[in-house]
């Protein structure tokens, strides 16, 4: 489904763009995802929308057949990078799961400020993006996904959540259609 509209609380989550995470191997050129990312919170920012910044420290208990990362993590490697601009109105989120909803009280935090819509981005687009992007559709909300301001380590994880996951969920479009949506609602 194309971008059609933004209902008038929509959040913007921005997923896992921290130190720790953006230096590693992706398929799309993180400057583009952070830079797009970043106009996005100045968007959501100046017309008075919550921004949600999310970071991971840790994972989910349980066995997996695939090797899990170290648990011990260099310093600084859950911070957020500085060019998300963190303000003091925003809303962070630390996770321990793919999801940012997941064990976290990030849905009642957006219900307390009358969030019916989320704006999701980031890193990685068939990890933590998708799985946010299932959790807030579970809860209820709108979803919108800006495909230029998210990447994966791998394309073809990439490619099969943008065309078989994401549509399923909610509406898809560019950070510039958002950006333009938000501009239209206060023009």
């Amino acid at each position: 489904m194309t971008l059609s509209t933004l209902d008038p609380n929509t959040a913007l989550i921005i997923v896992d763009l921290q130190k720790g995470i953006v230096g590693l191997p992706v398929v799309h050129a993180i400057g583009g995802v952070i830079e797009r990312a970043r106009a996005l919170a100045d968007a959501f920012r100046e017309h008075g929308l919550p921004v949600v910044l999310v970071n991971v420290a840790g994972g989910a208990p349980g066995r997996t057949e695939q090797p899990r990362p170290a648990t011990s993590r260099p310093e600084g490697w859950s911070d957020l990078i500085p060019e998300l601009n963190q303000q003091p109105g925003d809303i962070l989120v630390t996770k321990r799961t793919w999801g940012a909803f997941a064990s976290t009280d990030l849905e009642a935090r957006l219900h307390a400020r009358g969030v019916t819509q989320v704006v999701i981005v980031g890193v990685a687009t068939a990890i933590g993006v998708e799985a946010t992007a299932r959790q807030a559709y579970e809860q209820g909300f709108n979803v919108t996904l800006a495909l230029d301001a998210m990447t994966d380590m791998r394309a073809e994880a990439h490619d099969y959540s943008i065309r078989n996951v994401f549509p399923r969920l909610g509406e898809t479009g560019t950070s510039q259609q958002i950006i333009e949506l938000l501009s239209k609602r206060s023009a």
